[in-house]
C-alpha cells in the first residue's frame, strides 16, 4: 500500500528511515540520455547484481526541450519508462533534474535557445531564467509525482539543482525559488537535497536551509575531512557522498582518464564502513552521441565515449573494477542471487568502402533548403535558431590577395572551429583560443567560406553562456569583413531523407586545390555492408574506426553516432550499438569528413573505415595535422 511507504531522514539517529525500518543506499550514476533504450534493462540489471540498491540519474533540460515548447517524452527520451524499469528490477532512484546538471554535457543540461537573451543571468534570480526554469519544471515534475517513494514508485530523494556552490552567482533568491517550485510539485514528504563540492565557501553558496546538504568526492582525500565539511551545513543527518567519483571525464588531445581500481575500492569500503550513503558517479558512463558532448575552459571539447573508466564500460561490459566493488559491497550487504548478465558479444563487420559524395559546398541546397540568412555582420548561431552542429558563413573577398593576407579573428570569435576555403580551395582552419589568424589567398570577389562548428558548449563554470557561430567580426588584413550569408545545415534531415539518394558524382569545384594542401574540402562520403541474416545472434555491437581520417561526424542508418578526431584522440573508435544495425538491409554509413580525407579525388583507392571488436578510447595522442604557418 502505497499510504504506508515513507522515506525520510532520521535526524536523531544520523540516518535515513525507509518504511520506519534504517536504511542506507548504495548506489550507482547512469545517465538514460548516454544510452540507448535499447540498453537500458541490460545496464540496470548488471547493477543490481553488483548489490546496488539504488541508481541516481540526472535529467537533461535540453534532452527533452529541444526547442521552446517542443518536448520530447518518447522512446529514447522517455525518463518515466525509464525509471519505471528502474522500480520493477527493485531499484531505487535517486532523481537530478536540474534545471542544471554539469555532466559534462552540452551546457550542463540547459537548452541553448536560453540564450537568445543575450542579457539573461543563467542560474540565478533573473526574471527571464526564472520565467523559463519555471515552465519546464512545471512540465516535469508532474511526471515525476506518482513516481515518488510514497506514492508508490522508486524516487527516494530529489536533487534541487546541481553543485550550485561552485558557480560564481551564488544568488539565494535562486535556490529559494526552486525549492518552493519542487515542494509545490512534489509536495512535503519528499527528501530534497542538494550536493557541493568540499570547499567551505562551496557549502555557503549551494546549501540551503530545508534543502539536506550533501558533499562529492573521489579517492585520495581525507574522508574524514570531507565528512566534518558536511557536518558544518548538517550537525545531524546521514552522512552522504552523493558523487564518489569511480572513474574521470576526458578532453580531446588529452590522455584518456584512470582512476586505479584498488584505490576506488579501498575508498569505498572506508565511505561504507562509516555507515554513510553513496552513490558511484559513474556506475557506467555511456556515449555522448550525437551533439551532446560539453566542453571546459580554457575551451576543451569532451569526447564522444563517455566511458568514464567506470565499472561497467561504455559498451556495458564487466570490468576488473565491477567485480572489485561487488566484493566490497558483499562486505557491507547480501548481492542479490543468481548469474550476472554477462558482457554483450562485439562483431567485426571488417572494412568498408566509402565514396565521395558532396562536398558540403556543392549540397548547400539540400542541407539549407530554406536558402541563406543575410547580414552585414555575422550572427551566431542561436540568432539563426541553429543550436547544434554546423553553419556554413559566406561572403566574398573585398580585394585581391594575391600575397597570402592574414584572415583573423581578433577576438577569438570562432566558436568553435572553422574550415575555411576561398573559390573551393581549402586554406586552412581557425580554432578558439589556438589559431585566431590564418593566411589566405584569392582574388577580389572570390567567394569566402568558413564551415563553422559547434564542438559542444561550456558545462561548468561561469563561461556556460557559450554562444557559437563566429561571435565577433573577422578581419581581412586590417578590414572588417562585411556583407555575409548563413547557412544553417538541416545535416540530420539531409542525412535521413535525401543524402543516400543523392544523384552522381559531386561537381568539380572551380579552383583544386593545391597539391601541397593539407586540406580537403568538408565533404560527405558515403558506402554500405550488408549483415547476413544466416548468422544467429547478429547484429551484435561493434565499433568504428577511422584510419586515415581526420575529423567529422558520423552517421549509421541515419543514427548521429558523434564525433571522432583520430588526429587528437585520445578515442579512436565510436561505440555502435547494435539495434541500430540491420540484417533485412545494406547498413548505410555516412561521414562527413571536415579536414583531410584519406582519398583524393582523382585517387583510385577507396577511403575506408573499419568495423572492429574492440574499442580504442585510450589511443596515443598524435598532433593534428600542421596547420598552415599564421
Amino acid at each position: 500500500n502505497a499510504s504506508l511507504k515513507t522515506f525520510k531522514i532520521d535526524y536523531s539517529r544520523d540516518r535515513f528511515l525507509k518504511d520506519g525500518q534504517p536504511f542506507r543506499y548504495i548506489s550507482g550514476s547512469i545517465h538514460y540520455s548516454r544510452l540507448p533504450r535499447f540498453y537500458w534493462k541490460d545496464r540496470l540489471l548488471k547493477m543490481k547484481m553488483a548489490g546496488l540498491n539504488a541508481i541516481q540519474t540526472y535529467v537533461p533540460w535540453n534532452f527533452h526541450e529541444p526547442q521552446p515548447g517542443k518536448y520530447q517524452f518518447s522512446e529514447d527520451h522517455d525518463v518515466e519508462y525509464f525509471i519505471q524499469l528502474a522500480h520493477e528490477l527493485g531499484l531505487l532512484v535517486i532523481l537530478r533534474p536540474g534545471p542544471y546538471i554539469c555532466a559534462e554535457w552540452d551546457m550542463g543540461g540547459l537548452p541553448a535557445w536560453l540564450l537568445e537573451k543575450e542579457s539573461m543571468i543563467l542560474r540565478s534570480s533573473d526574471p527571464d531564467y526564472l520565467a523559463a526554469v519555471d515552465k519546464w519544471l512545471g512540465v516535469l515534475l508532474p511526471k515525476m509525482k506518482p513516481l515518488l517513494y510514497q506514492n508508490g514508485g522508486p524516487i527516494i530523494s530529489v536533487q534541487v539543482e546541481n553543485e550550485y556552490g561552485s558557480y560564481f552567482t551564488c544568488d539565494h533568491d535562486y535556490m529559494r525559488f526552486l525549492l518552493k517550485r519542487f515542494r509545490y510539485y512534489l509536495g512535503d514528504d519528499v527528501v530534497l537535497f542538494t550536493t557541493d563540492g568540499i570547499f567551505e565557501k562551496y557549502l555557503n553558496c549551494g546549501a540551503l536551509q530545508g534543502l539536506y546538504a550533501t558533499v562529492d568526492f573521489g579517492t585520495g582525500v581525507n574522508i574524514t575531512a570531507a565528512f566534518k565539511l558536511q557536518r558544518k551545513s548538517e550537525p545531524k543527518g546521514p552522512l552522504i557522498n552523493s558523487e564518489f567519483y569511480t572513474g574521470w571525464l576526458d578532453h580531446w588531445g588529452q590522455p584518456h582518464s584512470t582512476v586505479k581500481t584498488e584505490d576506488v575500492a579501498f575508498s569505498l569500503f572506508d565511505i561504507l564502513a562509516r555507515g554513510a550513503s553513496v552513490n558511484l558517479y559513474m556506475f557506467t558512463g555511456g556515449t555522448n552521441f550525437a551533439y551532446w558532448n560539453g566542453a571546459n575552459i580554457p575551451y576543451s571539447a569532451q569526447p564522444t565515449s563517455y566511458d568514464y573508466d567506470a565499472p561497467l564500460s561504455e559498451a556495458g561490459d564487466l570490468t576488473e573494477k565491477y567485480f572489485a566493488l561487488r566484493s566490497v559491497i558483499q562486505k557491507f550487504k547480501e548481492t542479490p542471487e543468481g548469474p550476472i548478465p554477462p558482457s554483450t558479444p562485439k562483431f567485426a563487420y571488417g572494412k568498408v568502402a566509402l565514396k565521395k559524395l558532396k562536398t558540403v559546398e556543392a549540397a548547400l541546397d539540400i542541407l539549407c533548403p530554406s536558402g541563406p540568412i543575410k547580414s552585414l555582420y555575422p550572427l551566431k548561431f542561436v540568432q539563426l535558431k541553429q543550436y547544434f552542429g554546423f553553419v556554413l558563413y559566406r561572403t566574398t573577398l573585398p580585394r585581391d590577395c594575391n600575397t597570402p593576407t592574414p584572415l583573423s579573428s581578433p577576438f577569438n570569435g570562432v566558436h568553435d572551429r572553422a574550415y575555411v576555403s576561398v573559390d573551393g580551395v581549402p586554406q586552412g582552419i581557425l580554432a578558439r583560443s589556438t589559431v585566431l589568424s590564418l593566411n589566405i589567398t584569392g582574388k577580389a570577389g572570390a567567394t569566402l567560406d568558413l564551415l563553422v562548428e559547434n564542438m559542444g558548449r561550456v558545462n561548468y563554470g561561469k563561461y556556460i553562456k557559450d554562444f557559437k557561430g563566429l561571435v565577433s567580426n573577422l578581419t581581412l588584413g586590417s578590414s572588417i569583413l562585411m556583407g555575409w550569408m548563413m547557412f544553417p545545415l538541416n545535416t540530420e534531415d539531409a542525412v535521413r531523407s535525401q543524402l543516400g539518394h543523392w544523384g552522381g558524382e559531386d561537381v568539380r569545384q572551380h579552383g583544386k586545390a593545391p597539391s601541397s594542401s593539407n586540406y580537403t574540402l568538408p565533404a560527405f562520403y558515403v558506402g554500405n555492408f550488408s549483415i547476413y541474416s544466416g548468422i544467429p545472434d547478429l547484429p551484435q555491437d561493434t565499433f568504428i574506426q577511422f584510419p586515415g581520417w581526420s575529423k567529422g561526424q558520423v552517421w549509421i542508418n541515419g543514427f548521429n553516432l558523434g564525433r571522432y578526431w583520430p588526429t587528437q584522440g585520445p578515442q579512436m573508435t565510436l561505440f555502435v550499438p547494435q539495434h541500430i544495425l540491420t540484417t533485412s538491409a545494406p547498413n548505410t554509413v555516412i561521414v562527413l569528413e571536415l579536414e583531410h580525407a584519406p582519398c583524393q579525388d582523382n585517387d583510385t583507392e577507396p577511403c575506408t573505415v573499419a568495423f572492429v571488436d574492440k574499442p580504442v578510447i585510450s589511443g596515443t595522442m598524435a598532433h593534428s595535422l600542421p596547420l598552415k604557418p599564421v
